[in-house]
């Protein structure tokens, strides 16, 4: 093959990534603009260069011709999560697509089954349809989604092996497990914390919606004509709230309900 031959093959790959950006990139922003969390952080994609096509064939043993049917990774896309939970929904998001707009061959678990080298990602391995000037092609993609923490690991982890060319010396290999293990640790660590600022979210949207509702109730039962004690009971809203107490708001807010039911059902007599 010259070079015109290669670069004829790896037209469709080209596309292929960068419809899958495109795509994953859109549901991203859907997230953003419906101001919803998106599990997708970034993603990233690149076709391989030709000379690491080649190594990979001679270090596989592929004969060129086989290499489009057993080259898996020829294209390849990353999807970056911030949080170890995230991986898990896009994950879902994908295999939501599978026979859809893709068709998921594989998919390999190096979270859970972590590399001897400390590696971890997760893989899934599809085939991608793209329309070209001779009619559709099917071409196989690589998928990997990892969190920032994985991610800034594992392309530290591929500079020192290409540096080394693969004999890289024992020191750096165990600092770079130690490294992996700090890594993960940190993932878990932000899991953690990412739950307290949701649980602290909730609290805090519940403490407007009860004190939205406070006011709504006392405003509704000073427009009724029996009810002259609206500044009592906005008074002794504020006392409860100085003392922060949020039992005795929801205990409050129960009791205005009760009143609005109450002079609500006398002004219909």
């Amino acid at each position: 093959m010259d070079i015109n031959d290669w670069r004829r093959l790896l037209i469709p790959y080209e596309q292929a990534v960068e419809e899958l950006k495109v795509k994953f990139n859109g549901i991203r922003e859907e997230y953003i603009r419906l101001e919803e969390y998106s599990p997708i952080e970034y993603v990233t994609g690149r076709v391989k260069k030709i000379s690491s096509i080649l190594e990979k064939a001679k270090r596989k043993g592929i004969a060129i011709e086989d290499i489009e049917e057993r080259i898996e990774d020829i294209a390849g896309i990353r999807i970056i999560c911030q949080f170890v939970k995230d991986i898990d929904k896009v994950v879902h998001l994908i295999r939501n697509r599978d026979g859809k707009d893709l068709k998921i061959l594989e998919e390999r678990d190096y979270i859970k089954n972590i590399k001897p080298s400390g590696y971890r990602s997760y893989h899934i391995i599809i085939k991608y349809p793209i329309q070209t000037s001779k009619g559709e092609k099917e071409v196989l993609t690589e998928i990997q989604i990892r969190t920032l923490a994985m991610n800034f690991w594992a392309t530290i982890e591929h500079s020192l092996r290409y540096k080394y060319n693969k004999d890289m010396p024992d020191y750096i290999h165990q600092r770079l497990l130690n490294a992996a293990e700090a890594a993960f640790t940190l993932d878990k660590e932000m899991s953690e914390i990412r739950q307290e600022v949701l649980k602290a979210q909730e609290q805090f949207e519940a403490r407007t919606n009860m004190i939205a509702e406070i006011f709504t109730n006392i405003q509704n039962l000073s427009k009724i004509n029996e009810i002259k004690e609206a500044g009592k009971l906005y008074k002794k809203f504020w006392e409860l709230w100085e003392e922060g107490d949020m039992e005795k708001l929801e205990e409050f807010n129960k009791k205005l309900d009760i009143m609005a039911e109450v002079y609500g059902a006398q002004r219909l007599r």
